[in-house]
Parts: structure tokens; C-alpha cells; sequence
């Protein structure tokens, strides 16, 4: 049989197509043609077939994420499950997709400078000879890079053949506990640190966009104390997972990781990251939306002779496909949430849950699993959050509880969280690098959903401090 080749460069005989795009076709057309359930109109349940298809293609993969949502948003026009165009293109008009552009733009002008993998030298070096302190430097890290490297994706990429080096030095085999434990580490919690921030990538940006307006400032109140949590705990189970590997005793890395002057490239980029970054701490005392500090930066960042990247390098190195999977992804909630279709879902699951109305913990422990259960589904993080956080706050609503804080489960749970290892670019090398199998990262996988769960709870009280209770 003749091959088929994808963009992807891998290549698919034509059953193996087949069994790829039929059960999406499949699911699109039995919710399209069904009969209308009560309660439900016409329009949202055109909205739901669509969704119900990108969420397959979503989890399969079938074709690049960014062309299910192109896919999404051509179907949402033909099938009239919006009225017109201009609603289906609802998300490419919105503040947060182009702060998603300038906060990329930043993490790749700090990439190429050559001043993000200083950063992770000299934090490295902190650890001197120590494993046990490497490892926590590491954990440490994640959060600390990601104020001039958003993207969890790049700093992986940047600091794993920083590690190898490290592990070399040490003569630490790739299949050795403490390998494994840095290497799992960088493929599980790396993106923790991200998403306390507004600006650390797809998810916080697709997520706070869904949940509502919000400054840098409320963002990381609200969100840095759950995922660090998180991180801290997810860093002490993956410690005692791989415990023997941190016995060993070997010498220091100051030698090893030599690093000269810092380039004038290196300087605009710490100049412009700090700028950007000081911005978004005071937007209390200035009242500019994020969006407008990370379009500054951008315009700094390609500014010929004064700038850091040319026009060329920002067309071929941006990592495009996020923009439009961010775009696609709010046009195709926003259809869900305009079309009555989230409210219906809503009321349907609330009619599930009515025995618990009594008890709003119950009730909150219900809907993490359930997140967790479709995240399992899942992989794509922007088609999970799409989905779900419309459903998850109309559905808090509906049961007398705060819906902020049924978005904000719905994120903690979704994030915290990689089942399988292709579940991001950045992940993939990672996990493949170091040799770990899937089964490890399932297994890790469901640790860190009880982990996330449980701190969901536990920071339900610093949430009702803040002003966000989860009953109203």
C-alpha cells in the first residue's frame, strides 16, 4: 500500500488514516444529527458537534493541533453554530493572543542571546557538589526561570544538555535513579513554575482568558501558592521515588560549566526582560493590562539596530502554531458559552450530582476527579481548558458555588499533570533522552493527580483569604 505523508513527517498507510479521522467524523456527525435534547438549542448543539470533534482530533492527534482548530473554526461557520464569521473568529481579536506573541517573542530573544543558559549555569553552580542540592536548585529553578523564560518547553530544551553535561561529569548513567529523577523532574514539574504566572505560556494565558479578565498581579496570587504547592510536593514524592540515586558522592561542576562576558545581546535581553517584568509586578500602580507591557517588549525586541531579532527570525523561530491553537481554542468556547451549549452541559451534569447539593467540598472533589478523568482523555492542554472551564463554571453556578474557583480546580488539576510522554514537544526529548519508559510517566502521572487534588484543598482557605470563597 502506498504511503501518505503528513506534516509531521511521519507517514500513515491508508488504514491507518483511516482509523485516525474516522471516529472523530463519527462523533461529529452522531451529535450533529441526533435529535435535539431538550433544553438545547439548535445553534448550541451545532457548537457541541464541533467541540465534540476537536476534542478527538485533540486527543488523537490525528492532525497538528493547530490545524483542529482551524478545522474548529471553518466547521463553527459552515454548520451555522455561530452567526457569522466575525463570531467565529472571536478569539483571534482578543488582547491575550497577541500577549501570548509578545511574551514568546521575549523567551526567544532571551533564548538566542545566550542569557537564558547563563541563567542555568549559574544556577547550577549553586549546587556545587552536591545531588541533593542540584536537585533542589532545580526545583527551584522552575520558578525562578520562568520570570525570563516562560515557555517550559524552551527552558527544558536549554537545560537538559546542561544536566547531561553534569551527570557526564559525575560518570551518572542514563539509566540511573538520579538521572531519571532530574530528567523526570524536567519533563513533570518544569511547567508548574510557568503557569503561576500570567506570562509563563499557553496555559495560563489560554486559562486566564477563559476564566475572566485578569492583572499579573491577581493571576499570581490566585495561582502561585497551588502550583508551588504542587511543585513541592510533586518534588518530594519524585525524590523518594528515586531516593538511592542521591547517595552518591560526587565532586564539584564550578570547573565544569564556564561561562565567559556577558555579550551586549545578553545585556538587551536582561535590560528588556526586567522592564517587561517590573511592569507587570506594578500594573496595581499603572493599570496597563498585561497585554500591553509584553507588546512594548516585542516592539523593543525587533526594532532594527537596537533590537535582538530581525523580522526573519521572528516569522521562522516564533512557534506559530501556539498562536493559532490559543485563537481557535477561546473562538470555540466562547461558541459553546454564546450558543446556551456550556449551560445546558451544566445542568446536565448538575442533575448527576443533585444528591450532592448539600455539601459544597463533595461537590468540588467530584468535579477535580472528573477533570482529571477527562485530562486522562486528553493530552492537549488548550482543547482540555476550552472545553472544560466554560462547563466547570457554569456548572458551579448552577450549584451555588463560586464558578472562579471551579475554573481555577479545573486548571490545577489539568496542569499538574503529563500521563504521556508525547504529551508536549518539550516532554517528548526529554523523556526519551533520558530513557524513561511510559509506564513511569503514567505512574507518575496519577501521583501527581492525587498530589493536585489534595491541594486543591488544602488552599481553599488561602483562596477564601484572597476574596475568592468557593461558596458565594
Amino acid at each position: 500500500l502506498p504511503l501518505t505523508q503528513t506534516t509531521t513527517g511521519i507517514t500513515f498507510t491508508p488504514s491507518e488514516l483511516a482509523i485516525k479521522f474516522i471516529p472523530p467524523i463519527v462523533v461529529f456527525g452522531a451529535v450533529l444529527l441526533a435529535p435535539t435534547p431538550e433544553g438545547l438549542t439548535p445553534q448550541g448543539q451545532r457548537a457541541l458537534a464541533v467541540m465534540a470533534l476537536a476534542v478527538v482530533l485533540w486527543a488523537t492527534e490525528a492532525v497538528p493541533v493547530a490545524v483542529t482548530g482551524i478545522i474548529g473554526i471553518v466547521l463553527l461557520i459552515l454548520v451555522r453554530a455561530v452567526p457569522g464569521a466575525e463570531e467565529a473568529l472571536y478569539g483571534f481579536g482578543q488582547p491575550v493572543t497577541y500577549f501570548l506573541v509578545g511574551i514568546l517573542t521575549l523567551g526567544l530573544a532571551v533564548h538566542q542571546s545566550g542569557l537564558a543558559e547563563r541563567l542555568a549555569v549559574y544556577l547550577i553552580r549553586l549546587a556545587g557538589g552536591s545531588p541533593r542540592l542540584l536537585y533542589v536548585q532545580m526545583l527551584l529553578s522552575f520558578a525562578a526561570l520562568t520570570f525570563a523564560l516562560p515557555s517550559a518547553s524552551t527552558r527544558g530544551v536549554i537545560m537538559v544538555h546542561i544536566y547531561e553535561q553534569v551527570m557526564t561529569h559525575w560518570q551518572v548513567l542514563r539509566e540511573s535513579p538520579l538521572n531519571k529523577a532530574v530528567m523526570m523532574a524536567m519533563g513533570s514539574l518544569n511547567r508548574l513554575g510557568s503557569t503561576a504566572l500570567l506570562a509563563g505560556g499557553i496555559t495560563p494565558v489560554v486559562a486566564s482568558s477563559l476564566l475572566g479578565d485578569f492583572s499579573w498581579t491577581r493571576w499570581f496570587v490566585l495561582m502561585a501558592v497551588p502550583f508551588y504547592t504542587v511543585l513541592f510536593f510533586g518534588g518530594i514524592a519524585l525524590f523518594f521515588f528515586y531516593r538511592s540515586g542521591f547517595n552518591i558522592k560526587p565532586g564539584s561542576v564550578e570547573n565544569l560549566l564556564q561561562t565567559g562576558p556577558m555579550t551586549l545581546a545578553e545585556k538587551k535581553a536582561a535590560v528588556i526582560a526586567l522592564g517587561t517584568a517590573l511592569l507587570w509586578f506594578t500594573d496595581f500602580a499603572h493599570g496597563l493590562p498585561p497585554t500591553v507591557p509584553a507588546l512594548i517588549a516585542l516592539t523593543i525586541i525587533l526594532l532594527p539596530g537596537i533590537g535582538l531579532l530581525s523580522w526573519r527570525d521572528f516569522e521562522q523561530n516564533l512557534a506559530w502554531s501556539n498562536f493559532f491553537v490559543i485563537a481557535t481554542s477561546l473562538s470555540m468556547a466562547q461558541a459553546l458559552v454564546a450558543s446556551g451549549a456550556a449551560a445546558w452541559f451544566a445542568e446536565t451534569l448538575v442533575g448527576g450530582v443533585g444528591g450532592l447539593s448539600d455539601s459544597p467540598l463533595l461537590l468540588l472533589l467530584a468535579l477535580a476527579v472528573a477533570s482529571s478523568v477527562v485530562r486522562l482523555m486528553m493530552p492537549n492542554i488548550s482543547g482540555y481548558l476550552a472545553f472544560l472551564i466554560p462547563v466547570a463554571m457554569s456548572t458551579g453556578q448552577s450549584l451555588g458555588l463560586n464558578p472562579l474557583v471551579c475554573g481555577l480546580t479545573v486548571v490545577v488539576v489539568g496542569d499538574a499533570v503529563v500521563y504521556y510522554p508525547a504529551a508536549s514537544t518539550g516532554s517528548i526529548v526529554i523523556f526519551y533522552r533520558a530513557g524513561i519508559k511510559a509506564h513511569e510517566v503514567f505512574r507518575f502521572g496519577l501521583i501527581m493527580t492525587a498530589i493536585a487534588i489534595a491541594v486543591v484543598f488544602m488552599v481553599l482557605p488561602y483562596w477564601k483569604l484572597v476574596g475568592e470563597s468557593l461558596v458565594r
